[in-house]
């Protein structure tokens, strides 16, 4: 999968996974683990880019002693989720279009 894509994909996975409520690390990638793999180091780059693009926001919270920190979706973050849901219609009409020899052959 083209590098780009796949990145801009991811980011909107984070934002989808603190949409309804704040999260965590470790706590995102495990709401994720059923769809696509991600290891922590790939989910704090996606985080920290988020951020620098205010897209979300970040609180640190003691939890046993340790601080621990939550991912708010700001309302950047939500149109960005909004735009790509409109983008993806796009996407699945070029896939259609790229595929359609394919389902005459099958």
């Amino acid at each position: 999968m083209d590098v780009q894509l796949k990145r801009g994909l991811l980011d909107v996975c984070v934002l989808a996974a603190i949409k309804s409520e704040d999260s965590y690390g470790y706590q995102i990638i495990k709401e994720m683990k059923p769809y696509i793999e991600l290891s922590e180091s790939t989910l704090y780059t996606i985080l920290k880019r988020l951020e620098s693009a205010d897209q979300i926001t970040v609180r640190s919270v003691e939890h046993e002693g340790r601080l621990r920190k939550y991912y708010h979706i700001t309302d950047v973050g939500l149109s960005r989720l909004d735009e790509f849901k409109e983008d993806w219609k796009e996407i699945l009409s070029i896939y259609d279009f790229i595929t359609r020899e394919d389902i005459g052959n099958e």
